[in-house]
């Protein structure tokens, strides 16, 4: 990673999400990459004033939202900490890029104008939002870093925006701001010529100390040693390796369990008798869940967005102390000696009896990875960078 020395002063930082609210976070833990940094901006010491900006929000859908009783969530304000929401009449983000570039340069007005009536002299901005990285200007802010937590250009759910992601990679190239990125795969995709570096995902400690939790609810009914995949169920699970997994160790039952993004991509898995599929829970349910297990998957095809991730799921799994089969990417090599790699979902049943075998890590050494993939620690490494010139 290229930085400079880490700053002594607490700087000014205006912070911005990615194409989701402050309220969207709260709602689902506060549990995303962006989400655990706002957190540690919001406690740190290096920082002083925050200004949280929200994403672009049709002002006439808010005031619906509000009247039928749908409030956001609130923002703990404080003296130092504010949140913003620049607001537009139409709710449909364009995607050719010159309207594109001209909205985000009056986003970028809009949070200019901001953080001056905060008091804030020449912020630091830390946004994980490509557009708003590639596109808004940012002149008045002491440094501005794009935290990539994914490679927004493969992303199938923002598939209608890939030409302008790509054009915004190429403006931040161009613009040499800085970028941290969680693998070495984002950074080669943007080609920054600013400050860049790597910095995996990691895990709370204070979700993963204490006491095996009871086993929940969603294993009711299920016998047998447990591979548990945790995770958006969508085209990124290789769907016919799990069947040819399930099929090979039939005592195997195989627990999908998150949020459903695509139904029908599913649709044929729920006919396989060992494998079962259950809907997001709330992170101390995912936490016992996993404790729970007894062995975890990253159970994924190769593709391009695949292959470009650091798989938070991977920390959280050997923070539960449990052993892992993955495929064998870049991002997930090296992290610990209880993740075995296999070309394919369809060579997972070859190591079954390996990780089954390697069992779940003792409390020392499983409270040892927690301690050394902590989200302090690696916020540490990013605010290093993002507020290298204060």
């Amino acid at each position: 990673m290229t930085s400079s020395p880490t700053t002594t002063r607490a700087a000014d930082v205006v912070f911005t999400f990615t194409f989701e609210t402050f309220s969207d976070a709260v709602h689902r833990g506060m549990n995303r990459p962006p989400d655990r940094l706002l957190q540690t901006l919001l406690e740190s010491d290096r920082a002083d004033r925050v200004l949280v900006a929200n994403p672009w929000r049709s002002g006439p859908a808010r005031l619906a939202r509000y009247a039928l009783g749908r409030p956001d969530q609130p923002f703990p304000t404080t003296e130092k900490h504010s949140l913003v929401t620049p607001l537009r009449l139409f709710r449909e983000e364009p995607a050719d890029v010159p309207r594109l570039r001209a909205l985000y340069e009056r986003y970028d007005e809009q949070l200019r104008a901001a953080a001056s009536r905060r008091g804030m002299e020449r912020p630091a901005v830390i946004t994980a939002n490509p557009l708003v990285a590639g596109f808004s200007r940012f002149g008045w802010a002491s440094a501005t870093t794009f935290y990539a937590r994914d490679d927004w250009a493969e992303l199938p759910a923002r598939q209608r925006h890939w030409p302008a992601i790509r054009a915004a990679y190429r403006e931040m190239a161009d613009s040499g701001i800085a970028v941290i990125a969680v693998s070495e795969r984002i950074l080669d995709r943007i080609g920054p010529t600013g400050p860049s570096g790597v910095v995996p995902n990691g895990v709370e400690p204070a979700e993963w100390a204490g006491p095996m939790p009871e086993r929940p609810a969603l294993y009711d009914g299920i016998e047998g040693p447990i591979a548990l995949y945790v995770g958006t169920l969508d085209t990124r699970l290789d769907l016919e390796g799990l069947k040819v997994l399930a099929a090979a160790r039939p005592e195997l039952q195989i627990v999908l369990l998150g949020a459903l993004g695509d139904a029908g991509y599913l649709a044929g898995i729920h006919e396989t008798p060992n494998v079962h599929v259950r809907p997001q829970v709330s992170r101390d349910l995912l936490v016992a869940a996993i404790r729970h297990s007894d062995l975890c998957l990253v159970s994924h095809r190769r593709t391009a967005l695949t292959e470009a991730m650091s798989p938070l799921k991977i920390y959280e799994y050997l923070a539960g102390g449990k052993p892992v089969l993955s495929i064998d990417l870049p991002p997930v090599r090296g992290i610990d000696r209880r993740v075995l790699l296999a070309d394919s979902v369809a060579d997972f049943p070859e190591l079954v009896d390996e990780a089954l075998t390697l069992g779940t890590a003792g409390e020392d050494e499983r409270l040892q990875f927690v301690a050394d993939n902590s989200w302090k620690k690696r916020h540490s490494d990013i605010l290093d960078v993002a507020l290298r010139n204060r």
